[in-house]
């Protein structure tokens, strides 16, 4: 019996091993076990990709059908009865295996994939003793397609063509192909093209086979010696959730921790490659003194006496306000918030996070995504404005990419044309220095299709009225402000345009975030007090004492390589970071531990509260910044400083809900006033930033440094340097 569930939307029963289940209407056989709980052996199907009905491995018996249909490609109907475990069915499924093993190595033992392979767990429940074939297996020439991605074997590959469907459809751009025929197939790039995609290795976890497995982890560990643990990227706003795997206190290996609401089961290479730099060479394991021009390792107590002995002094000679702390918004919820207030308890209200913002506008809310995540998969119109999106933000990007294919009108404004491996429906572009006038002119173009008064004066060009006219239509609508407009000298202006435009089109309107705590960062108060200096004021060189917390003002801040001369004229600089940064200029390096090394929590694009474990010991002498933080908070006597562990840090942060939860509704800074809006164009461009150089750890990590977007980035910073 049908029964209706909304105007196009029907539900169906059908039997399946003796079981009703009703599914709807236009739902796989395959569909309908998922529900069922029940199994059907697989290889080609992905529930994320597309159907090939290639491997041909979900054979199944469907009563009144002369022969075995495949699960993943047969379309239910009401009424009909399915068998999934019958001698037809069975039979069927065994036969496609023997056909798939005779060609296939069988060289478990020594491949990477052993322990986690498909084939190998279907091949003991539906695979032969032995093989009736001895004619010569056929060999697959080896293949070199960059530092990511091995494919050494791929005499391996079954041809499921999952790689291949991922590139078309989840990461926009298909950089494998099947070539020839038969025995002959081969998956591909095609002359002699490198993986590029931003998104690559996901390809490595779907490959059903070993025909594709990581270069960097390639031969350094088995399966089954790696013990798992969960934890959260801290590169991107995303928060992508990831399983580290880790063997003899070492992280061998990253791979996604499935969240359908915030990555779904994908992670960007960024996330999965950037372990490389933990096990570096680069590591800061013990503290180190400058003395006379030379760095020496010293134990922890000289260090923080030396560090607290020189603030008591700075601070009673120039006063509290001399002194200054740059927080990387790549780190902790705790580390941000105890670093705060930390300066505070000394009396200092310089403390900022926005490192590469060129203006500084006074705290007012929080700058957010203004949506979901999720939502961003179901939008059918989206204005992006200043953001290199597909390398900014991976995840974010094939959410909306899968929202393009679904008919989402996708606009932009900004600087270049990009290719985002998406269809651009609208494109203004225009020299950052006007970007201002450009959103100016969407709104006027909103403006004068509404009849209402317009906030800006002006006339709209071609490209704005088009961008005008698909936000006024379809329903789910957003407006994503980009890195480069949250960077941006007029970022405050962008901002008031884009809410004037939203509240008129009945768009969302938010930020996309640069970091894993950009929003985490303005919760925790990580931004100048009253009278405080900001991130600009403080590279300078105006302080006598600065802290620098896991970043790299050369590389982390809008100054650039000024940063060095403006910091090298200060008494004391502390650089608290896992890696051997700063020396140039720095006094005091104090080994802080990763995310891998700490507990702590990040705060997404969205405002979703995620915490996690350390899953592996502290490398050397490195302890967790929070606990420095306190010491020296102990040693010069700021009251209430007293935690035991992160979980008390993180309480002392007010209206944080349950982990896991958004905390952010609303909308963001509804600034619109006309006074605030200001057209002279900006003197100073928003500093680009490559996709394998946002933080230390990702610019340290050797196989991202192989990629062609990095090789691309540094030549570009080479030209402009």
């Amino acid at each position: 019996m049908n029964e209706r569930l909304s105007e196009h939307t029907y539900m169906i029963e059908i039997e399946l091993d003796g079981k009703k289940v009703d599914v709807v209407e236009g739902s796989m056989i395959m569909h309908a076990a998922d529900k069922a709980g029940t199994f059907i052996p697989h290889f080609c199907y992905h529930k994320k990709l597309s159907i090939a009905a290639s491997c041909r491995m979900c054979l199944v018996e469907v009563e009144k059908m002369p022969k075995p249909m495949p699960a993943c490609a047969t379309q239910v109907a009401q009424g009909m009865i399915v068998r999934t475990k019958s001698d037809k069915a069975i039979k069927a499924q065994q036969s496609v295996m023997e056909f798939l093993l005779i060609n296939h190595p069988l060289d478990c033992p020594i491949c990477d994939k052993g322990g986690e392979c498909q084939l190998q767990d279907l091949a003991v429940g539906y695979g032969a003793s032995s093989s009736r074939y001895e004619e010569e297996k056929r060999v697959v020439a080896v293949k070199d397609v960059g530092p990511l991605i091995s494919m050494q074997e791929m005499s391996r590959c079954i041809h499921c063509t999952r790689c291949v469907r991922f590139g078309q459809e989840v990461a926009g751009v298909m950089e494998f192909g099947m070539s020839h025929r038969g025995e002959h197939a081969e998956i591909e790039t095609f002359v002699g093209h490198s993986v590029d995609s931003e998104l690559s290795g996901n390809m490595i976890d779907i490959c059903p086979v070993g025909a594709l497995t990581s270069k960097p982890f390639r031969y350094s560990a088995r399966t089954w010696e790696l013990s798992r643990r969960k934890s959260v990227s801290p590169h991107d706003s995303t928060g992508a959730n990831l399983i580290v795997q880790v063997k003899n206190n070492r992280v061998m290996r990253v791979v996604p921790f499935e969240n359908e609401a915030v990555n779904e089961c994908w992670i960007a290479d960024r996330d999965r490659f950037s372990y490389e730099a933990l096990n570096s060479d680069e590591r800061l394991t013990t503290p180190m003194l400058k003395q006379g021009g030379v760095w020496n390792p010293v134990d922890w107590q000289t260090a923080l006496e030396y560090v607290a002995n020189g603030l008591k002094q700075i601070k009673s000679e120039h006063g509290a306000q001399s002194i200054g702390a740059l927080l990387s918004p790549h780190s902790t919820l705790e580390e941000l918030s105890l670093a705060s207030a930390f300066m505070r308890g000394l009396g200092s209200e310089n403390v900022d996070c926005r490192l590469r913002n060129a203006e500084f506008p006074a705290s007012e809310g929080v700058r957010y995504l203004g949506t979901s995540i999720a939502s961003l998969s179901e939008l059918q119109r989206v204005l992006v404005v200043g953001s290199s999106l597909r390398k900014d933000h991976p995840l974010f990007a094939q959410r909306i990419r899968q929202a393009a294919r679904k008919g989402c009108a996708v606009n932009a404004i900004g600087s270049v044309a990009e290719d985002w491996a998406m269809p651009i429906a609208n494109a203004l572009l225009s020299d950052a220095s006007t970007w201002v006038q450009a959103l100016a002119e969407v709104a006027a173009a909103v403006a004068a299709d509404k009849g209402v008064e317009s906030p800006v004066p002006g006339n709209a060009g071609e490209a704005a009225k088009a961008i005008a006219k698909s936000l006024l239509s379809g329903e789910r609508k957003a407006i994503l402000l980009g890195n480069a407009a949250a960077h941006h000298a007029r970022a405050s202006s962008l901002l008031a345009l884009a809410n004037w435009v939203g509240a008129q089109t009945g768009a969302t309107v938010g930020y996309l975030t640069e970091a894993a705590n950009s929003v985490g960062a303005q919760v925790a108060g990580a931004l100048p007090g009253p009278n405080g200096l900001n991130a600009g004021q403080m590279l300078r060189g105006d302080l006598k004492a600065v802290f620098l917390l896991n970043n790299e003002p050369e590389f982390d801040s809008a100054a650039g390589a000024l940063a060095l001369s403006g910091l090298s004229k200060t008494e004391m600089v502390v650089t608290l970071s896992p890696f051997k940064a700063n020396m140039a200029f720095s006094d005091v390096l104090l080994p802080i531990a990763p995310f891998t090394e700490t507990s702590g929590t990040y705060v997404n694009a969205e405002g979703r509260v995620q915490s996690f474990h350390a899953v592996v010991k502290p490398l050397g002498e490195t302890r967790p910044a929070w606990k420095v933080l306190r010491v020296l908070a102990n040693l010069l006597g700021i009251p209430d400083f007293d935690f035991e562990s992160s979980q008390e840090v993180l309480k002392r942060v007010p209206g944080l809900p349950v982990d896991g939860e958004p905390i952010l509704s609303g909308d963001i800074l509804n600034n619109t006033t006309r006074a605030l809006i200001d057209f002279t164009p900006a003197s100073v461009a928003p500093k680009v930033v490559g996709i394998y150089a946002l933080d230390g750890i990702v610019r340290r990590a050797a196989s991202l440094q192989l990629t062609a977007d990095a090789k691309q980035h540094n030549v570009a910073q080479e030209v402009t340097a």
